[in-house]
């Protein structure tokens, strides 16, 4: 490995040390901040404190998605038959779903333990220990909580990593609150080691190489797509698809243009939730409208798997996951040096 090999290491490894602690902020502050409620609710409904911060942090981003600010909802509660409450419209598995709006936070958190306490698919988890966290982590994989494959594992890392079960053992009464450790510094020196996961040498010699493809319609991530040349008509090609214009801009995340400023893929179904790959590399010059434009992956989707909020761009280098929840916050770039989003092309 040459020198400047090694510098681009070395930078790279602080970087991460700086993400890090970043995230690590984010999570510990909503720790502090709903770790009471969480208490609260468990003893009042069985709900384990534990599995309800878990939830809390990774629904809601550590309290940062657009869904939580906008609306207080926290775990990603849809509307139902039964809701009776105000409501937002959010993109999920379809397009303009429902989802509860709630007057506060502390709602949001009384409500997400009432809908598991009197919901009847999720019965069977109050039969388990309330310290079973493993158990109720995959329960409510099994009930269709969530369509994440890997839920149950981002749920136990979050209580493992941050010691969520303490507020579990506080609930029942079998630890004090001043046995508790900062999570911050428990987990810091494992945090860092484990989440250095960033291959070294595909980021220092990654070649960006130009793909070729094909004509006509095809499927990337299993979306359909053309890839078309600058300064083609997007009304051409909402007419030649049959597609509604507006929606074919919705699918892009766009905001509308006459025609294309460049070659490129546009899409004509809308993308999915997750990629194929389980992450991407950002490369010089890259968007993140560019990045979710290669993998197929909303615009959406793509920030809140990473803990980006809407207007953070990540840095050239940065490792974003693609397929489940990131233990890491990317290094956000600097404007003058780095792409950013244009708000004349991106929503």
């Amino acid at each position: 490995m040459n020198s400047v090999k090694v510098i681009i290491v070395l930078l790279f490894a602080f970087a991460a040390h700086n993400v890090l602690a970043q995230k690590q902020d984010r999570i510990v502050e909503y720790i502090k901040q709903y770790k009471d409620i969480a208490i609260t609710e468990m003893q009042r409904t069985g709900v384990p404190a534990s599995i309800t911060l878990a939830q809390g942090i990774h629904e809601s981003g550590a309290g940062a998605s657009d869904l939580a600010l906008a609306s207080n909802n926290h775990f990603g509660i849809k509307c139902k038959s039964n809701w009776t409450g105000e409501s937002v419209r959010h993109d999920d598995d379809a397009k303009g779903e429902c989802f509860r709006k709630y007057p506060s936070s502390e709602d949001s958190y009384k409500d997400h333990s009432d809908f598991l306490k009197k919901g009847q698919r999720y019965t069977f988890l109050f039969s388990l220990e309330a310290t079973d966290y493993k158990g109720w982590a995959y329960g409510l994989k099994k009930a269709g909580y969530a369509t994440n494959p890997k839920y149950p594992q981002v749920l136990i890392k979050l209580v493992e990593d941050y010691e969520l079960q303490d507020y579990t053992l506080i609930a029942m009464g079998n630890k004090q609150v001043s046995e508790i450790i900062d999570v911050a510094d428990v987990n810091s020196l494992d945090q860092q080691s484990e989440n250095k996961q960033i291959d070294e040498q595909v980021v220092a010699e990654q070649v960006i190489t130009k793909p070729v493809y094909p004509e006509g319609e095809f499927k990337i991530n299993e979306t359909k797509v053309v890839h078309v040349k600058q300064g083609t008509s997007y009304l051409s090609i909402a007419n030649k698809y049959n597609i509604d214009l507006a929606r074919l801009f919705d699918f892009n995340d766009m905001t509308p243009l006459i025609e294309t400023e460049k070659d490129q893929l546009v899409y004509i179904q809308r993308k999915r939730k997750t990629g194929t790959d389980d992450f991407h590399i950002v490369q010089p010059g890259q968007t993140l409208h560019d990045i979710a434009q290669l993998q197929a992956i909303r615009l959406e989707s793509l920030q809140e798997l990473n803990w980006l909020k809407k207007n953070e761009v990540p840095a050239i280098g940065e490792k974003l996951s693609l397929k489940s929840k990131s233990t890491v916050m990317p290094k956000l770039a600097l404007k003058e040096n780095n792409s950013i989003l244009s708000a004349s092309t991106i929503k």
